[in-house]
């Protein structure tokens, strides 16, 4: 593989580095806005880390540029407050503001494909049932640790993780968090395996 940057990988930095500035100018709160960055900051040091060594297709650099943009505008206005949910709670009379469930489906569906190149790649598994199953397991582990990282961000930080955790008085939000991480993983490898599987050819 080349150590040259690809102008497509370059324009998804880009736009990931101005909508970052953005977020972090005049967040909601601020200790907010560091938790819920974070894993996007840390997913940008493993890609600048692994370009050279193990570059990935173009479709997983725009679904983990896109995933990073969902976390950094959560982290400005928290997943509770997003704006154009807020209209759509509004609007529809729905129960809350949803965008924290966009955020736990993308956790499934985008690195569903990012695991599933990684298995493909790096082990002799091939396409078929196992390698299907094997990528919804290791992202239900994902949302799964995610989960214990917010639970203990909240015993160790009390209130001041309320709008971290954004649960807006559902019991059952954790659960729900898996549940449409677990969606998403079995949906993106039924829409875009085919697209991926011609990237990887």
């Amino acid at each position: 593989m080349e150590n040259r940057v690809s102008r497509e990988h370059l324009g998804l930095l880009l736009i990931f580095l101005a909508v970052f500035v953005w977020s972090g100018i005049g967040p909601k709160d601020y200790y907010t806005w560091v938790l819920e960055v974070l894993p996007a900051v840390i997913g940008l040091i493993a890609v600048i880390i692994t370009y050279n060594r193990f570059r990935m297709t173009n479709l997983i650099y725009l679904l983990i540029c896109i995933h990073a943009i969902i976390l950094v505008v959560g982290g400005h206005y928290t997943y509770a407050e997003m704006p154009v949910f807020n209209w759509l709670r509004d609007e529809f009379g729905l129960a809350r503001n949803y965008y924290d469930r966009l955020g736990h489906f993308a956790q499934g569906f985008i690195p569903a494909l990012i695991v599933r190149e990684v298995l493909l790649r790096k082990t002799p598994l091939q396409r078929g049932k196992m390698l299907f199953f094997l990528v919804v397991s290791v992202c239900l582990a994902i949302s799964a640790f995610y989960e214990f990282i917010e639970w203990w961000v909240a015993v160790a930080s009390g209130e001041a993780a309320e709008d971290f955790l954004g649960t807006q008085g559902d019991v059952w939000d954790t659960q729900w968090d898996m549940f449409l991480a677990f969606c998403g993983a079995i949906i993106s490898q039924l829409v875009l395996s085919r697209r991926h599987d011609k990237q990887l050819g």
